[in-house]
């Protein structure tokens, strides 16, 4: 299965009221591991940077009202692509893989606003997974940031001095994983496609049924002492079923 943890950074709350994606940064999943497959841009919003949005993220200080000079590790975004030049290659990026997005509310809102003002297709709001809510679901009444999940879970979110959304998709990964109960949900250890009955591959490392069984390592004399053992504990013994 293929999914993509996403998030997003903007320029404010509201699409519908001239608010902007200034970053997109996605992580790719396959049966809930990384594929090491990252997407990742920057985008010029066309408009100025809110001096509140800039302290949550410290992008695109060149937007400010007045602008001002970048200081190290600050994306400026006047020379960044608008939206219309990378709308396609985001879906096509995306398919219809599941989006795993904590409030996914918001970042859907956002995504499916500039798509719509570009006239490409929109995302499906079921077609995204709100982490979130299954963290509010897993642990009513109990902080649910991304924050307070990497704490919960021991989860290294030093770097996150600033929001970003590929450091966020990143975090967020390691968060769902363990939301849906760890990097192996159910101890299915075996990641690889399933072949059908009758099919054999070269890379299918799992290995056969022994065509003659070991011989036991049991020796007589350990085997009456178990069974002797197991009479002492009467008829409702567990062994005896």
């Amino acid at each position: 299965m293929r999914e993509i943890v996403l998030d997003t950074e903007t320029t404010g709350f509201e699409p519908e009221q001239g608010d902007r994606i200034v970053e997109i940064g996605a992580v790719e999943l396959w049966n809930h591991l990384p594929t090491g497959k990252t997407y990742h841009v920057y985008i010029n919003p066309e408009r100025s940077m809110p001096a509140d949005a800039f302290g949550v993220h410290g992008i695109g200080p060149d937007l400010l009202e007045p602008p001002q000079e970048p200081e190290k590790g600050q994306v400026t975004l006047k020379d960044k692509p608008v939206f219309a030049k990378i709308g396609q290659g985001f879906l096509d990026f995306v398919g219809d893989a599941r989006l795993v997005i904590h409030n996914a509310s918001f970042d859907m809102k956002f995504l499916n606003a500039e798509l719509r003002w570009m006239n490409l297709p929109q995302l499906p709001n079921e077609q995204a997974l709100d982490t979130l809510a299954i963290a509010r679901k897993k642990f009513p009444g109990s902080p649910a940031s991304l924050d307070a999940l990497c704490r919960r879970f021991g989860i290294d979110n030093s770097n996150r001095t600033l929001h970003g959304a590929l450091l966020d998709s990143e975090i967020l990964a390691e968060v769902y994983l363990e939301l849906i109960g760890g990097r192996q949900p159910g101890m299915e250890l075996n990641t690889m496609p399933q072949q059908s009955v009758g099919q054999s591959s070269d890379d299918d490392w799992r290995p056969r049924p022994r065509s003659t069984p070991l011989p036991s390592r049991l020796k007589d004399s350990e085997a009456a002492a178990h069974a002797e053992f197991v009479a002492k504990l009467g008829d409702g013994a567990l062994w005896n079923s």
